[in-house]
């Protein structure tokens, strides 16, 4: 709103209203308005869950500390959600395609996370909404945000991007490129992608229908995009909602990967550092930086709550929702196959489930017994089981997940 109110003052040279046709003045706003709604928010917030009497309701795993968690406030996404929508409604240009889908994804995900915190806490069965809803959901999701970039005229790559020193000379004084996606004869619809540490590292999804006339049968790579796209969608989702199990650990990994894309998707918006790093233009894509920018100061305003020893926690409302954002902010960034790098601490955790639940049943099957590959899954609730206390293991899986985003950004030169 502030964005479009400060474009109109701009028409008559309003002091300051040009700060606001920069992407880097608008990203600098969202964090910091993020990280005020939090910090005045979240307090209220808890203390309404509290007199509300919206607390966690604690299963017994066994594990040292956990029934002092027992009666936390939880639906504290909410707060991530509030501090997400209110800077992008306020700074970021709402009639981009790529922000009118994350205000989708975050509103929707952020409904089906909250029905199912509802349920759990005040119809007080601890299963939540039905695991099959929720897939339903996030399928849907999937196939909204796959058939939009499919179908959408206004979400293209630029080929053939070539700028001379008089461009640059002006861009750099104007921060314009798409910075703020202009029109070009070379945009095009595409469903290429970039894979890492490969020199020629673009890979077209038609090519996997490469023996298919392309004129008549060219759909046939769309919908394996869409499928391609739900799945993502699908599986980052449950991987954040997997990882958040102890105190400050989904939020915290969740902002160090929206990092990473931040960087991905500032660069690959502005026209001259992607000519300069030979990397994919895509038009139209700077605004996500704003979009972005809010997305981390919630993440990291929560966390000032949430780190040990949590005042909230972020319940489904909260872990769907960002799991969600990530998958598909990697995707529109082009970003996708780079998600078990930069999300490699959601990754791990969805494989040590997956392990633990297989390596059970192939050794029923096999003696009769079934026994456990981890001593509890997921993998951080292994190491609270060896002891470990919970605050050193999400600082050491920050670590790792800091470590895992410079290996991302690295490969943009290493190929």
């Amino acid at each position: 709103m502030l964005y479009y109110l400060f474009d109109y003052l701009q028409q008559y040279d309003f002091p300051g209203a040009r700060l606001f046709s920069y992407i880097s003045f608008r990203s600098a706003m969202a964090v910091i308005i993020s990280l005020l709604f939090t910090m005045i928010a979240g307090k209220r917030l808890i203390n309404y869950l509290r007199s509300k009497q919206v607390g966690e309701s604690v299963r017994s795993l066994y594990l040292e500390g956990q029934n002092q968690k027992a009666g936390t406030p939880t639906m504290g996404g909410l707060m991530i959600i509030g501090a997400i929508l209110i800077p992008v409604l306020l700074l970021c240009e709402l009639g981009n395609i790529y922000i009118i889908l994350l205000i989708f994804t975050t509103v929707w995900l952020g409904a089906i996370g909250f029905a199912d915190d509802y349920i759990k806490v005040f119809k007080k069965n601890k299963d939540g909404l039905d695991g099959k809803y929720k897939l339903i959901g996030q399928v849907f999701l999937g196939i909204v945000i796959g058939t939009a970039i499919y179908l959408s005229p206004d979400i293209v790559i630029r080929e053939n991007v070539h700028v001379g020193t008089q461009e640059v000379h002006q861009l750099l004084q104007d921060e314009t490129p798409e910075i703020q996606g202009t029109q070009s004869s070379n945009d095009v619809k595409s469903l290429k992608t970039t894979v890492p540490f490969l020199k020629n590292n673009e890979f077209d999804y038609s090519k996997i229908v490469w023996f298919l006339d392309s004129n008549k049968y060219g759909w046939v790579a769309g919908i394996i995009f869409i499928l391609v796209v739900t799945f993502i969608i699908t599986a980052v989702s449950n991987g954040a909602n997997i990882t958040d199990g102890i105190d400050g650990l989904a939020s915290g990994t969740s902002a160090v990967s929206a990092a990473t894309l931040l960087v991905f998707a500032y660069l690959s918006g502005n026209v001259i550092f992607s000519q300069y790093l030979n990397i994919m233009y895509i038009p139209r894509i700077g605004e996500v930086v704003v979009f972005t920018s809010a997305f981390i100061g919630a993440t990291v305003g929560f966390l000032w709550f949430n780190a040990y020893p949590a005042q909230i926690f972020m319940g489904d409302t909260g872990s769907l929702t960002i799991g969600g954002i990530i998958a598909v902010l990697a995707i529109f960034v082009r970003k996708e196959l780079l998600i078990p790098i930069f999300c490699g601490i959601f990754l791990v955790e969805n494989l040590s489930v997956m392990l633990q639940v297989w390596y059970f049943k192939h050794t029923l099957k096999k003696y009769g017994q079934g026994l456990h590959f981890y001593l509890m899954a997921p993998l951080h609730h292994h190491y609270q089981k060896k002891g470990m206390h919970e605050s050193k293991i999400v600082a050491r899986f920050l670590i790792v997940a800091i470590i895992l985003a410079v290996v991302s950004v690295l490969t943009l030169k290493i190929r």
